[in-house]
């Protein structure tokens, strides 16, 4: 288990996001790092309606989720070191394809997610900004997000690399007895 002094968020702790940036490595997924990504994303399946996906994966659907992904589409991490000196995974982030027909091969939509004890840090911007360069560099014409309840987080973080508001899915997903709103978010490259 990682061990990792959460604190709460301060001026001076944003403040010190860019050095910690410094620290964060992006690089690809590999098998080895399902445990910790199920982990993050398994919180948000079981504690937030940040997916709308309801049942926890399995190590054997994340390590499948990992190797079933490749080249544009591969899974990336944002490795840290732990209060130990030791590397963990401080999020995971993806693309996928928008929809299935081959006349949308042009556009993806992204997905990011940060251990919560990391949040502030500046972990969801790298990661966020090195899926627009992977999906510039294989191609890609268009990037879209999906957030839930419209979390202002979330949405600013897309803002900040470009991304606008194309419009509001009202009432499109439930999760925890209430139907949900998601916007929907799009960067053009």
């Amino acid at each position: 288990m990682m061990a990792i002094t959460q604190q709460p968020l301060t001026t001076a702790r944003r403040q010190r996001a860019r050095q910690y940036a410094l620290a964060v490595q992006i690089r690809p997924a590999v098998v080895s790092d399902a445990e910790a990504i199920m982990a993050i994303y398994n919180r948000e399946v079981l504690q937030t309606a940040h997916t709308f996906d309801l049942v926890p994966r399995n190590l054997e659907e994340q390590i499948a989720y990992i190797q079933d992904r490749s080249g544009g589409l591969a899974v990336v991490v944002a490795e840290i070191l732990d209060d130990d000196g030791q590397p963990t995974v401080a999020g995971f982030g993806s693309l996928s394809f928008y929809r299935d027909r081959p006349g949308y091969r042009t556009s993806v939509e992204n997905s990011v997610y940060v251990d919560q004890r990391l949040r502030g840090r500046g972990v969801g911007n790298l990661l966020l900004a090195h899926l627009i360069e992977r999906a510039r560099t294989n191609g890609f014409h268009a990037i879209f997000a999906r957030v839930a309840d419209a979390r202002e987080e979330s949405v600013k973080l897309h803002e900040k690399h470009g991304f606008f508001l194309v419009g509001i899915e009202r009432e499109v997903g439930r999760k925890f007895g209430k139907f949900r709103d998601v916007a929907l978010l799009q960067c053009l490259l």
